[in-house]
């Protein structure tokens, strides 16, 4: 509430402008006094009142409401440069140096803590991920198909490793090109929940972490969306099968070099002190080699020796000999020759856990946690260098840039040079997720709008499927056509989706929906917790379990909710364009109980269960408390301890009305709009003039 406006000429008190019946007066007037007689004779002094005049408006007009999304005003709160002297200008320089060289080392270990974070999830639930390939009949309902892309992207937080595994199937004939569309669907899905585990980082601010959570899930949506509609199409009439194959069988493509993997030449001298894996043998789980289902991933020899020699061997009899010139008999056994393959390890790996006899959950384990705190960490401190960098005309330079759109008539060629330079970034990094990731704490910030964000996301799911089509011209000859056109699948998914959803403003879905969610999660901030659960684990794991037991149940139990989901779509759509085509009692959802129509009983409900880490502390602990913040100069007691009042929630502060409504009467003729004139007990005549406030 605002604070009462100053008044001028604004009288504190009634009792001021009285005057007694014998003529003594209790205040000196403003203006000039009259002097009367009454009936009897008695003389009375009349005072004229001076009306109360304000600089200030007393009805304040009405603002309009601020939008949420607006990008906020980054302003320069330090010193301009021309009020520095020479020495806070050269202060200035090295800190701005400083501050750079700082932003690029937490950028770096941010970048090293997702690569690490990959390999924890690979070495927690990649056998598991890779066992999900195993049973092909599930694998050719396309629906299942989509949801063991999404768990298996998930769990090894990678969709280069879930997509190379498809490869390695497709070409060993174990899993065939229209079985393998959908699996490419679902990794496209899966790989998006690393931006959004990122955004949750920002929770702590409110404004920030709706823009941030928006910006990470517009790439949700995308792929939601897409595969919503592009997955019945393909099932139906098989175009992306037969479009890869037309482009594969017209060009001949030859066998190139290796893409380079740029960034990947700066983190792996880190990456690879902390871990590696050998992901071959998740390839050779997926292939059903039992021999490899109890051997750990974790690489302990990186420099071995191969060597090829022949050697005399017996055989049962004759005709196991590898030719009858190189087959002879001694009298008790058969002789022949035979190429054996003699591996000879040389060297360890260099890494931290190379010597340590731990499962591959255990460390996996540890590397979770460690890369999830350095992980936060980074992200934090990136957050306040860009806060404390990106102020003033830097930030204005900055935002004019990112998201200034071409003049008219060429605006709508911004956002298709954005999605240009999304896919440019993605293929320099050679990551989706590490540009998508990075690009989230600059949209909490302000710095990047959720309508620049959406193309530059788009583009960033066109520059990883051009990488995947550089490593499949690098496979070999047995294995590059498969590899191709599994890379191709997925580069016209993606085209596909951005047809559907980008070129017509009224078709850009997932931006109205990010906004929502972001909305909701920015008022209930358990739900984006919520909203990852279920929709990247709970829906897709009940799906493949519906899948286990049959194809007919799958649809028994999914039809009913895809028919409910529609109908209130098609009622919320009626209820805001065509309220009067419904009945009265469905023009609104107040027909329905208010924990089904609202979040505040379930947010009542998980505030009582999670109340017991905002209990008070015991008597020890308040001790600790006191003399803990005592030192470090906090007031009364730690806030984790709930010790003190919750400052964020804190009571507003009562008002303090102004001294010309001190008075209760003049306060309650002020609220009630009526003026009064009033003579006390004592014979005292009022004359005031009260305006409402």
């Amino acid at each position: 509430m605002a604070p009462w406006p100053e008044l001028e000429n604004s009288q504190p008190t009634s009792e001021k402008y009285t005057v007694k019946a014998d003529g003594e007066q209790s205040a000196k007037p403003e203006k000039a006094k009259e002097t009367e007689k009454d009936d009897t004779g008695t003389p009375i002094t009349k005072i004229e009142l001076v009306p109360s005049h304000s600089t200030a408006t007393l009805i304040e007009e009405p603002t309009e409401v601020e939008d949420p999304w607006d990008l906020p005003e980054l302003k320069d709160t330090g010193l301009k440069w021309s009020e520095r002297d020479t020495k806070g200008k050269i202060l200035c320089v090295f800190q701005g140096i400083g501050k750079f060289i700082l932003l690029l080392v937490f950028l770096y270990f941010f970048v090293c803590s997702l690569d690490v974070l990959s390999s924890a999830f690979q070495l927690v639930g990649g056998k598991v991920a890779g066992k999900f390939f195993n049973n092909n009949s599930i694998m050719s309902n396309p629906v299942a198909g989509m949801v063991i892309g999404v768990l298996v992207t998930v769990l090894v937080q990678s969709s280069s490793t879930s997509t190379s595994i498809v490869v390695s199937m497709v070409a060993s004939s174990l899993l065939p090109v229209h079985a393998a569309i959908p699996i490419i669907m679902g990794a496209n899905i899966g790989t998006s929940i690393t931006n959004t585990i990122v955004a949750l980082m920002q929770a702590g601010d409110r404004k920030e972490f709706r823009r941030a959570f928006a910006g990470a899930t517009v790439h949700d949506f995308f792929n939601w969306l897409s595969v919503l509609v592009l997955l019945p199409l393909e099932a139906a009439t098989g175009y992306l099968e037969r479009l890869t194959n037309l482009v594969v069988e017209s060009f001949h493509f030859k066998n190139g070099e290796e893409a380079p993997e740029l960034l990947k030449v700066i983190t792996d001298p880190f990456t690879k002190l902390i871990i590696q894996l050998d992901k071959s043998i998740l390839n050779q789980i997926a292939m059903n080699d039992e021999s490899v289902q109890n051997k750990s991933m974790i690489k302990i020899w990186c420099k071995t020796f191969t060597n090829v020699t022949e050697r005399n061997v017996t055989v049962p009899s004759p005709e196991n000999c590898t030719s009858p010139s190189l087959c002879w008999t001694d009298g008790l056994y058969t002789w022949t020759i035979k190429n054996v393959t003699y591996k000879e390890n040389i060297a360890k790996c260099q890494h931290i856990f190379v010597n340590f006899n731990l499962s591959d959950a255990i460390v996996g384990t540890i590397l979770l946690i460690t890369s999830l705190l350095i992980l936060c960490t980074c992200l934090i401190l990136i957050v306040k260098l860009l806060g404390s960098v990106l102020r003033g005309q830097v930030a204005a330079v900055i935002k004019k840039t990112i998201n200034t759109d071409f003049p008219y008539p060429f605006s709508w060629v911004t956002g298709y040079l954005a999605i240009l330079v999304g896919a440019g970034m993605t293929f320099i990094v050679q990551s989706s997720s590490v540009f998508t990731s990075a690009m989230t704490p600059l949209i909490g910030i302000g710095v990047i709008s959720i309508q620049r964000a959406y193309p530059l996301t788009l583009g960033a799911n066109i520059g990883t499927t051009t990488t995947a089509i550089l490593a499949a011209l690098a496979s070999p000859g047995s294995t590059l056509k498969s590899s191709l056109q599994i890379a191709l699948c997925h580069f016209f998914f993606n085209i596909s989706g951005i047809i559907l959803w980008y070129p017509i403003p009224f078709t850009r879905l997932p931006i109205r929906l990010a906004k929502g969610l972001g909305n909701i999660s920015s008022k209930y901030r358990w739900f984006a917790i919520v909203y990852l659960i279920v929709f990247f684990f709970l829906i897709p794991l009940a799906v493949f379990g519906l899948s286990l037991i049959g194809w007919p149940v799958l649809v028994g139990v999914a039809s009913p909710i895809v028919l409910v989901i529609l109908l209130v779509v098609v009622l919320k759509i009626l209820q805001s364009f065509c309220p009067g085509s419904l009945p009265q009692k469905l023009r609104s959802w107040d027909f329905l109980p208010f924990w089904m129509r609202s979040l505040e009983p379930w947010d009542k409900l998980i505030t009582s269960l999670t109340s017991c880490f905002q209990m008070r502390c015991c008597c020890c602990c308040r001790v600790c408390c006191r003399l803990c913040c005592g030192l470090c100069g906090c007031s009364k007691c730690c806030r984790c301890s709930k010790c003190c009042e919750d400052l964020e929630e804190g009571k507003d502060e009562p008002v303090k009305s102004p001294e010309a409504f001190n008075n209760l009467a003049m306060d309650k003729e002020a609220q009630d709009g009526v003026t009064k004139s009033e003579v006390d007990a004592s014979g005292t005549k009022i004359v005031s003039s009260v305006t409402a406030l």
